[in-house]
């Protein structure tokens, strides 16, 4: 990704410690093109997988989230109003399950339900990863331009390092996918390639589960 530079901003803070991979909303309703939410993530969903068996090998912690709302979407608030779309994604709904390309591991990775764009916003992310002892969130998911950049905002607020692979990350939107993306590589995270968060994995340990 090729952007602008302006003296003072968009310094490589790399990566460190013990990682862990937060896949935020990529479930069959944003993934499935069938849903009123839904766009053509079969790229990003398959560069994914590359990363997640990567870290399954490596024993890195992997979060999933998904959006569920209760019938009175009283628990969305403005949220759900100013997107009505969202309204489709209620506990029965097959579009908040997570995408089974992904072949999310129940057993072993937790699967968060939140009610706004931020993985952290009222939910137990934070919790789960003071628990692990990571020190670097490596954010993928949609949509680039909402719930990611939310996630990555609120990331490093919270005092980690972030790298987001731009291969894993998508929007509806590219124009809104190109502008986030360089707003987070300016302000609050590395945005690399694939390729080298898979060499950053390769390199860790074994087993990172008592980092």
């Amino acid at each position: 990704m090729e952007t602008e530079q302006f003296s003072g901003f968009g310094e490589s803070i790399g990566a460190s410690g013990k990682p862990a991979i937060i896949v935020v909303d990529f479930i069959k309703g944003f993934t499935d093109t069938n849903c009123p939410l839904g766009s053509d993530l079969d790229k990003e969903i398959d560069s994914t997988r590359q990363l997640l068996a990567a870290a399954r090998q490596k024993d890195v912690p992997i979060i999933f989230t998904t959006v569920i709302y209760e019938p009175h979407f009283k628990d969305g608030a403005y949220f759900v109003e100013k997107i009505p779309a969202l309204r489709c994604l209620t506990e029965e709904s097959e579009w908040v399950e997570v995408d089974p390309r992904l072949e999310r591991r129940e057993q072993e990775e937790p699967l968060i339900v939140k009610k706004f764009a931020s993985s952290f916003f009222g939910t137990s992310l934070q919790s789960i990863l003071t628990y692990e002892k990571v020190e670097t969130a490596i954010v993928v998911g949609c949509t680039t331009s909402g719930c990611v950049r939310a996630t990555v905002v609120d990331a490093m607020q919270h005092g980690y390092k972030v790298l987001v692979p731009e291969d894993c990350v998508g929007d509806r939107s590219k124009k809104a996918h190109e502008a986030n993306l360089y707003d987070m590589k300016t302000k609050y995270a590395d945005v690399v390639r694939l390729e080298s968060v898979l060499d950053y994995m390769n390199q860790l340990e074994g087993d990172t589960s008592h980092v």
